[in-house]
């Protein structure tokens, strides 16, 4: 499998559109590569990105912990 992934790449494999990885790149949000005058993106960094905005589901126990917490 390709480790650098074009920009248009890179929003086929997130599902994303081209827009939201420029975006992302010109923010500084997610790391990117330059190669000569071309921007590559490798898929470690992809599902970094990915990890980064990972929200876990609510359980009790997780709801009771945060409220032990605050209180």
């Amino acid at each position: 499998m390709n480790e650098h992934y074009s920009v248009e790449e890179s929003a086929d494999y997130l599902g994303t559109s081209v827009r939201f990885i420029r975006r992302l790149i010109a923010d500084r949000r997610i790391t990117f590569y330059k190669l000569g005058r071309h921007v590559r993106l490798k898929r470690v960094d992809l599902e970094a990105f990915v990890q980064a905005g990972k929200v876990e589901p609510i359980t009790a126990e997780s709801v009771r912990r945060d409220l032990r917490r605050a209180g």
